[in-house]
């Protein structure tokens, strides 16, 4: 049973950072043709996908809105995919959720993850006010 858990989101002014941890247990997480990442829900809108990762190649893709300021990596020896967040907004503000979804690339799964079945973590609240 895939589980995904998520930690690391806070309150934190404008021009902030964060680093969002995301402990994969129960799949092969080593293996090819995973993706792996972060897909956002921000107050009253859609979920967006902000950044994925992949499990073979270490392949990435950023949403445009985070380029330059985010970061995604992955820590094979724990299992745990990071989202580095630094210079902080106002519209980052959202529900950050960890996803993982096997035999697809990363732009796929950050794009079109809603016609992909995958797994899901709980989400963590950030925030990002003054």
């Amino acid at each position: 049973q895939v589980q995904l858990v998520e930690s690391g989101g806070d309150l934190v002014q404008p021009g902030g950072s964060l680093r969002l941890s995301c402990a994969a247990s129960g799949f092969p997480f080593l293996l090819d043709n995973y993706a792996i990442g972060w897909i956002r829900q921000a107050p009253g809108k859609g979920r967006e996908g902000v950044s994925c990762i992949s499990s073979s190649d270490s392949s990435t893709y950023y949403t445009d809105s985070v380029k330059g300021r985010f970061t995604i990596s992955r820590d094979n020896a724990n299992h745990t995919v990071y989202l580095q967040m630094n210079n902080l907004k106002p519209e980052d503000t959202a529900v950050y959720y960890c996803a993982a979804f096997p035999g697809i690339t990363v732009q796929h799964m950050c794009e079109m993850f809603h016609i992909f079945r995958g797994s899901w973590g709980q989400g963590t609240q950030v925030t990002v006010s003054s």
